[in-house]
């Protein structure tokens, strides 16, 4: 399936598209689009990669995609109907080209360079979650005033960037094709042992030649990304499933023995499994 270029489905005259994604999961194909999306999780959980970054999300997060960012969300799937987003894509010019300098929307023109990372706002935001749950049924004047509103709140709040590369310019259509084989690849065979000559192999190249233009489209290496993956798996494995042993968890997330899952684990979280789910325990408990 060709991905690049993504093009968002808007109708004619069309400056703000509001989309409403629903059912077993999300489009989980590696695409890149110039809008910049801001992205409601209504229902489901899951990981969302992005560039040379990986997080988890969960209903009641919000996540600001800059455009050309390649990403993908990756649904654990929980049954019909169990995933749920609600998406608002825009550019800096939809909205003309004075838009910007405007001088009674300054607070909302620095939005604009915090989204050329993409950032997620790291306290939950109830004004915010009402905002996106709206946006789908209004007019197309209020969603625009909304849509003001919301841009004002994102800049005035605490954020966590979503990724330190970004892409200026879109990926050609082959290095798009490429990129989605290798992602989809190790998506479905992260809890398997990955060899670098095996994925090389897929997109017909020497495991050096790999490992060059794979850091250069991500901005790290293959096997950080590969971990960064499983310990996001064993994080959601923790909260969803806190019966299970940590020596299974590490079994579950890909890894050959419990002593190196430890050490990535700490490295990446800055804290034991063990610790990790003790957190978790302590937060649903309240």
């Amino acid at each position: 399936m060709k991905i690049y270029p993504f093009k968002i489905p808007k109708q004619l005259n069309e400056n703000l598209v509001v989309q409403v994604d629903q059912g077993e999961s999300f489009y989980n194909r590696l695409h890149q689009h110039e809008e910049i999306q801001i992205a409601y999780i209504v229902k489901g959980q899951g990981k969302l990669v992005i560039a040379d970054s990986i997080h988890p999300y969960r209903p009641g997060d919000i996540f600001v995609i800059g455009g050309n960012s390649p990403h993908l969300f990756k649904s654990i799937e929980q049954g019909e109907g169990m995933s749920h987003m609600i998406s608002i894509f825009f550019t800096e010019q939809s909205f003309g080209q004075y838009f910007l300098e405007i001088n009674e929307l300054e607070s909302v023109h620095r939005f604009f360079n915090k989204a050329r990372v993409g950032f997620k706002p790291l306290t939950k935001n109830a004004s915010m979650e009402r905002i996106m749950r709206k946006l789908p049924e209004n007019d197309k004047f209020s969603r625009f005033i909304l849509f003001l509103k919301l841009l004002k709140k994102l800049c005035n709040c605490e954020t966590k960037e979503l990724t330190n590369f970004i892409y200026s310019k879109q990926m050609s259509n082959h290095d798009g094709q490429r990129m989605q084989i290798v992602f989809d690849y190790v998506i479905h065979n992260f809890q398997n042992e990955i060899t670098l000559k095996k994925v090389a192999e897929l997109i017909h190249m020497t495991p050096n030649a790999f490992c060059r233009y794979f850091k250069q489209r991500t901005n790290k290496t293959f096997f950080k990304y590969l971990i960064e993956l499983r310990i996001e798996h064993a994080c959601q494995l923790l909260k969803n499933n806190p019966d299970i042993s940590i020596a299974q968890i590490s079994d579950r997330s890909g890894f050959k023995s419990i002593s190196n899952f430890n050490r990535k684990f700490k490295e990446l979280k800055q804290v034991s499994p063990s610790f990790y789910l003790n957190k978790m325990e302590v937060v649903m408990t309240g």
